[in-house]
């Protein structure tokens, strides 16, 4: 079947000149995209000479002992764990409110409701970094967390408004009938919540929970400012950084490209395990 579909799409100049045109542009894109990863990957094996002279593509000797430095000169296991912390709390904080809070607008009728999505879709838009950061730091030393990471965590989780705009449209695809059926059969509100619609959101989890991950473990500017004082709370966004410059006080792009390579795993691996969501995600909506 799919031998004929190409046959007929090659027979056509015209669609066969569409065709060339549509895989060049994705293949143009695609390099674009991993050309930095993979410049980012060659040159964690070179020398910083090599690096910083450019000229070369491959590495004249592949210097494996470059993540070795890396992982001791930036405490990679302490600052992995930090933000390891930050990234799955913030995840699961996010998720939890966002979701509760789509649950409600969606299945439920009260007064300022228009005027609470409107909020929400506003902070996306207000939100902008360095702007908001100094009120921020200073409502955290109101309550005596400018100093820990909980405060970087409950600003992160703060900030859940795409989560909840996205969960608000998987809620759309749950039938409502559901809740009344749950509730003959006795269910309140709160069991029909975990016992019916989380297990049926679990696609929308999967895909918006992957987002709040990577945002909240490629996160600098607020670890930056809340760890000054205490580096062990450093996460590894911060700790890279430090990597730039040794004892001679000479730029070591190498170590920071070795670093950067390791500080990727983690999402690919988040990724590989949230793929399968993707695909459920993808399906069904082919299917509707």
């Amino acid at each position: 079947m799919a031998v004929r579909k190409a046959a007929r799409l090659l027979s056509s100049p015209g669609r066969l000149a569409a065709w060339l045109l549509l895989w060049s542009f994705l293949l143009a894109v695609a390099a674009v995209t991993l050309f930095p990863v993979v410049m980012t990957f060659l040159g964690s094996f070179k020398s910083n000479a090599e690096v910083t002279g450019g000229g070369t593509f491959w590495p004249s000797v592949w210097r494996f002992s470059n993540y070795t430095e890396a992982w001791k000169g930036a405490n990679f296991a302490k600052f992995t764990f930090n933000s390891l912390l930050v990234a799955a709390v913030t995840t699961a904080g996010a998720l939890l409110v966002a979701s509760i809070a789509a649950y409600a607008v969606d299945r439920k009728e009260f007064v300022g409701k228009k005027l609470f999505v409107a909020l929400q879709a506003s902070t996306m838009f207000i939100s902008i970094g360095a702007v908001v950061l100094r009120p921020q730091f200073e409502m955290m030393v109101h309550l005596n967390l400018h100093k820990s990471l909980l405060g970087v965590i409950i600003i992160l989780i703060s900030g859940h408004a795409a989560t909840f705009f996205t969960l608000l449209g998987f809620f759309k695809g749950i039938p409502k009938d559901l809740d009344e059926a749950a509730r003959i059969d006795g269910c309140n509100v709160y069991s029909v919540y975990w016992r019916i619609i989380l297990p049926l959101l679990a696609p929308g989890l999967g895909v918006a929970g992957l987002f709040v991950f990577r945002n909240a473990w490629n996160e600098y500017i607020l670890p930056l400012v809340f760890t000054m004082t205490k580096p062990s709370l450093q996460t590894l966004t911060v700790g890279l950084a430090g990597l730039r410059y040794g004892t001679s006080a000479a730029a070591q792009t190498h170590l920071m490209m070795a670093g950067a390579v390791m500080s990727i795993l983690p999402i690919l691996i988040v990724y590989v395990l949230a793929n399968k969501t993707f695909m459920n995600v993808t399906s069904g909506s082919v299917k509707g």
